[in-house]
């Protein structure tokens, strides 16, 4: 098996974004199992099969840098593939495309919003490629002419994220420091509410999130509202089980929200907008709270603490299983490798 990442974001177990923790998941999955896991990934990368490094970029993450890292993982695949008789590629990056192998059995798992992707790929010519959503609401906002096959949802290791740690009264928003994510929707909530706040995520260079840090983020940051930067695992699971609540103001259309279902896992209530899976994943009233705008938000934190955290890891033992995730990918796996250029009919796991 051959997993291939977004060449702009190295993949560990601490990585920031979900594709990433997501392919983490699935290379530790392919190891225990007994398959030969391979990951393409830039240099930084940890895996638990091997890694095959291309280098990283280290100034800003513009079109140059995009076409450069693009060409290195063209030309890292076609290496890949000659010294090792890969069964399948598993694409993850928004960029696929643009290192798609021309042949052999090839998986794309659609991470982010679909609308994000560029048009007229999400409807592949080839019977040898295949691609799925994350979630039953991404899926319903595929374009006509999609050609999708049934989602795989997404899982958080519940067991690991769970720890004895006593509850603080501070909130968390957790992931990339970018406009879509908004971030300084919860820092402005967190003061409304008079409460404290813990930002900690990843600014990547590009030059619009470096800007959205600079402008909205920085001047909106105090003694009682902090940005702690990237946490590792250790750090994220410990502030995870240790806040009031965890609140998600994306804007954007989120596929599933592995940091919600983590925060679950934690017992940790969820505030969120009612944006993209973030609904499925949470049960208003019962696990977190979905709000409307700012005023809702600071509401719904100050109200998280009188939500049950029993409830909030029952419902991540019920729905977000790590291994229920896996095992359906390992069938698909072994389903379209077997299948080589003919159509597959995917496993029951997957649907």
């Amino acid at each position: 098996m051959l997993n291939v990442a977004y060449p702009l974001a190295p993949v560990s177990k601490d990585a920031v974004g979900g594709a990433e923790q997501v392919l983490v998941a699935l290379d530790k999955a392919l190891v225990e199992a007994g398959h030969r896991s391979i990951v393409l990934a830039c240099e930084g990368s940890s895996v638990a099969g091997t890694l095959f490094a291309v280098p990283a970029e280290s100034g800003m993450l513009d079109e140059a840098a995009r076409q450069r890292a693009h060409a290195r993982h063209r030309k890292a695949i076609t290496a890949v593939r000659r010294r090792w008789p890969v069964d399948l590629v598993h694409l993850h990056g928004i960029d696929f495309h643009a290192y798609l192998p021309d042949d052999g059995p090839t998986l794309v798992t659609l991470h982010l919003p679909l609308d994000w992707y560029p048009p007229g790929t999400l409807s592949p010519a080839r019977d040898d490629l295949w691609m799925h959503a994350v979630s039953e609401s991404q899926q319903a906002s595929a374009p006509a002419g999609a050609k999708l096959k049934p989602p795989i949802p997404n899982g958080v290791d519940i067991e690991t994220l769970d720890c004895s740690h006593s509850r603080r009264d501070f909130a968390l928003v957790l992931g990339r420091i970018c406009p879509e994510k908004g971030a300084h929707l919860a820092l402005d909530a967190a003061r409304l509410a008079g409460l404290s706040l813990i930002v900690g995520g990843q600014v990547y260079r590009y030059q619009w999130h470096e800007r959205y840090f600079s402008e909205e983020i920085l001047p909106r940051l105090d003694q009682r509202r902090r940005f702690l930067g990237p946490l590792g695992f250790r750090r994220k699971r410990r502030f995870l089980n240790a806040a009031r609540c965890l609140v998600v103001p994306s804007l954007a259309a989120e596929t599933s929200s592995l940091v919600a279902m983590e925060a679950l896992a934690c017992g940790t209530p969820v505030v969120a907008f009612p944006n993209g899976a973030l609904p499925d994943v949470i049960e208003h009233g019962r696990t977190g709270f979905l709000v409307n705008d700012v005023a809702e938000m600071a509401d719904a934190m100050i109200a998280a603490r009188d939500l049950d955290p029993e409830e909030c890891r029952a419902a991540a033992r019920k729905r977000f299983s790590l291994d229920r995730m896996a095992a359906a990918y390992l069938d698909v796996y072994k389903a379209l490798a077997a299948s080589g250029r003919k159509e597959a009919v995917l496993p029951a796991a997957a649907m």
